[in-house]
């Protein structure tokens, strides 16, 4: 190969297209997850441990009956537009979204209203030892009742979007626009909290009512999307539809049990904490395990923009493309969140101490999901991988045994242990639901994450984070001195490292496409 073709392998790889819109959704990701962990310290330091633990299991219960409105649309809406697109069947395309979105919202309709007439029994199963939060927490499920369908809506507009390969709505809309409407609309009721006028159900209502302006604006942008997409002849036979709704809901009928089964796995721990623990374990808990929903972010922002791309190659067989886009997005992914994953572990107690003194008990929470986490984004994002191979059936069974997993050592060790215990629950579930497909990704597929890019950033994240820390706070102490000096240390040691090795990182392929064409001509 001459010294072009090498540099234009990767953009025909699609590695360059991963990076553009990888690179935003990771920015997006960031500014997403970094208001969360604020809303997160806003809510603890204002309504106390009592109070915010029943915000955390009202807001787990408005994200698991949202997912179960969705129906897997997250999925079916990325990859079926993909196919049809790639098999010249783009016709199609309006078809597909009116067959995806119309049960959506007739579900969310249904869950809001179940939701509204049940937010007493959810709010006496979760706070039954805290009577004198049943109240508020019943009003605060029923505020978010009334915001579930526009949650649920929103989600699968700006799916349907990344469908067309447009990754700028959800950077925009959902990671920058309702993140920050977010933090403001939370940070006023904490600010109000000063004059004791803030109450539970308006920390519910300042959570979800960001929801109202991006709904509207979402499904402009995938109105707008489609337009510039549809294709001259729009008309379809009405076999063609019949034929469009059955594969559609075949394949995303299992993806719809797993998505909420997987939406069940990340919040029922709160939610059993709550009920099993106590509100004050399950708020220690939910701030504890802040930072896995950091992490979750950075793998989203990179896998959405994947999953596209992924699908197209997948569904005309070129598993060449598909093993490289997976194993280099597998890369950049460990590369940002083992840093972080580290950083946290090291500095759990004063991470947990900007909540209060009374979050320090969380530490080993921490500990036991950062490992947990080590794992689960070092096999990429095998789950969406699975899905894009057509293999949702699988992708249901792994999810339920991991949900069995946490569920099972839930009611076995809360009891005893506390957040502990749910944190063992949960990084138990975390290894399940990634080393299962992992296995059936290599068996079936003959996909692995394991490449140059992926053991160069383990490699180089375990010295720069992992290893070098320990050894300077060994010799300096663990004091704010030694701790600085380990971190200094470790960024700068990883940044050169990441230059020296960033052509096995598949870090080229964010450069400009000109300067890479000047560099190689």
């Amino acid at each position: 190969m001459t010294a072009a073709d090498v540099a234009a392998a990767p953009d025909r790889q699609g590695t360059r297209g991963v990076a553009r819109g990888g690179l935003a959704n990771m920015a997006g990701s960031a500014l997403a997850g970094g208001t969360g962990v604020v809303v997160t310290w806003v809510v603890a330091r204002s309504l106390g441990a009592e109070q915010a633990g029943a915000f955390f299991a009202a807001t787990a219960a408005f994200v698991l009956a949202g997912g179960l409105a969705k129906l897997g649309t997250q999925t079916g809406l990325v990859y079926w537009p993909a196919r049809l697109r790639a098999t010249g069947r783009d016709h199609l395309l309006g078809t597909c979204l009116r067959i995806a979105l119309t049960p959506v919202v007739v579900l969310a309709l249904v869950l809001a209203v179940a939701m509204w007439f049940g937010a007493p029994a959810i709010a006496h199963l979760t706070a039954a030892d805290s009577p004198h939060v049943l109240a508020g927490h019943t009003t605060a499920l029923r505020v978010l009742a009334v915001f579930l369908p526009l949650q649920a809506l929103t989600d699968a507009l700006l799916t349907a979007t990344r469908g067309y390969k447009a990754m700028r709505p959800t950077v925009t809309l959902d990671r920058v626009l309702r993140s920050t409407l977010q933090l403001l609309c939370v940070g006023a009721v904490g600010v109000a909290t000063l004059w004791g006028i803030a109450t539970l159900p308006g920390f519910a209502f300042a959570w979800a009512v960001p929801y109202l302006p991006v709904v509207i604006l979402a499904a402009v942008a995938l109105r707008r999307t489609y337009l510039a997409a549809r294709p001259d002849d729009p008309r379809t036979r009405r076999r063609d539809r019949r034929q469009l709704r059955r594969d559609f809901w075949w394949f995303t009928g299992p993806r719809a049990l797993a998505s909420v089964a997987q939406l069940a796995l990340q919040r029922i721990d709160v939610l059993l904490l709550a009920a099993l623990g106590g509100l004050a374990p399950a708020a220690i808990y939910a701030v504890a395990g802040r930072f896995v929903v950091l992490i979750q972010f950075a793998n989203q922002g990179i896998s959405q923009s994947v999953q596209p791309r992924l699908a197209e190659a997948l569904a005309v067989g070129d598993r060449v493309t598909a093993n490289h886009l997976y194993q280099t997005a597998t890369g950049w992914l460990v590369l940002v969140t083992w840093p972080i994953t580290f950083l946290v572990i090291l500095f759990a107690p004063v991470y947990l101490g900007l909540f209060g003194s009374g979050y320090r008990s969380g530490a080993d929470v921490v500990v036991v999901l950062g490992c947990a986490m080590l794992v689960a984004t070092g096999c990429g994002m095998v789950d969406m991988v699975l899905a894009m191979a057509g293999r949702t059936s699988w992708n249901l069974i792994n999810v339920l045994v991991a949900l069995g997993v946490t569920v099972g050592l839930d009611v076995l060790l809360i009891p005893r242990y506390g957040a502990l215990g749910a944190a063992i629950g949960l990084a138990c579930a975390m290894v399940a639901n990634n080393v299962l497909p992992l296995i059936q990704v290599g068996r079936a597929a003959r996909l692995h994450p394991f490449g140059p890019g992926t053991l160069a950033a383990a490699g180089l994240s375990v010295a720069c984070f992992g290893v070098l820390p320990r050894l300077v706070t060994a010799a300096a102490g663990a004091g704010p001195a030694g701790m600085s000096l380990a971190v200094a240390l470790a960024v700068a040691t990883f940044a050169g490292g990441g230059w020296l090795l960033r052509g096995r990182l598949g870090l080229n392929a964010f450069k400009p496409r000109k300067l890479t064409q000047r560099r190689t001509g």
